[in-house]
């Protein structure tokens, strides 16, 4: 099989596997301690791809500077971003936290603006902002009841300081990529976001709320840790590889369709007209703000 059909496969498989992850969070969190949860499986997905690393020719970059720069980028992204949205699926439906997931690259455009003072905001990243916002804002439209419940507040607002982390990693690992052995650069995040996970633990979790016979949710953290972590990383190195960046990117616009499907299927999660629009909204936010990107880089450059 020639290696541009194995990279739209791989695609493919991205854009299926990491939209089911929002389902297998929630699963796991009505049986696990979110933190926990969350540290093993990052922990043991981050050990599992330094195995990976090892058959990578390139040699990793073991300097003091590298490794600390990607622990912190692993603390933002995995603790931060991970761990505060599997927290946060523990009072929101997984295809909520999913939509508002999908702003990440939003975050991203303007943390960069600040980061890079020679890029600036356009007229279509700030529509393009505005759009996705206003997607997420729709997400309330489904849930004006549960707008009482402090606890769903609580969890939108964590969502959103996970994407917010989350984008802020995205951006500190663009800015200090290196090809010295990326696969070990990415371990060493995944490894080290899933141990701080593992060391807040005992501060954030109940543990007399595990369920250790709750075969769902095991098979459910297997599945995070195998297809969601390993097995979907892989795969995101390989088509990054075979195929343009640009075209690699359009599983940002398929997970959250993704999860909350699956979620409405497999845990009867609301889904209506405003759901769908929401969808829409956030989606096209993003496009327009990822265009108007584009569209500011080449008019600099």
């Amino acid at each position: 099989m020639e290696s541009k059909t194995k990279a739209w496969l791989a695609l493919i498989f991205i854009c299926i596997a990491w939209g089911t992850t929002y389902l297998g969070i929630k699963i796991c969190v009505e049986a696990y301690p979110s933190f926990l949860m969350a540290g093993v499986r990052q922990f043991t997905a981050g050990i599992l791809i330094f195995f990976i690393a090892l058959s990578n020719r390139s040699k990793p970059d073991l300097s003091r500077r590298n490794v600390l720069m990607h622990i912190l980028i692993g603390f933002l992204m995995i603790t931060m971003g991970n761990g505060l949205v599997s927290w946060g699926e523990q009072y929101i439906p997984s295809g909520v936290a999913a939509l508002i997931c999908a702003v990440m690259p939003v975050f991203a455009v303007v943390i960069n603006v600040f980061v890079n003072k020679a890029e600036k905001i356009n007229l279509m990243i700030g529509l393009g902002m505005i759009t996705g916002f206003l997607g997420v804002a729709l997400n309330f439209r489904n849930s004006i009841a549960d707008l009482a419940n402090s606890k769903y507040i609580i969890g939108i607002m964590v969502t959103l300081v996970a994407t917010f982390s989350w984008g802020l990693g995205s951006v500190f690992s663009r800015k200090h990529y290196s090809n010295s052995n990326p696969v070990f650069n990415s371990a060493l995040q995944v490894a080290s976001g899933g141990f701080f996970l593992l060391l807040l633990s005992p501060a954030v979790d109940d543990y007399s709320t595990i369920q250790w016979n709750n075969t769902e949710a095991f098979i459910s953290l297997l599945y995070l840790i195998i297809i969601g972590s390993v097995a979907a990383y892989t795969a995101y190195m390989y088509a990054l590889k075979n195929l343009p960046v640009g075209i690699v990117m359009i599983y940002a616009y398929i997970n959250p369709l993704v999860a909350v499907l699956l979620g409405w299927w497999w845990k009867d999660e609301p889904l209506t007209i405003y759901t769908m629009l929401s969808f829409v909204a956030i989606m096209l936010g993003v496009y327009l703000v990822n265009k108007g990107y584009r569209k500011a880089r080449l008019k600099a450059g």
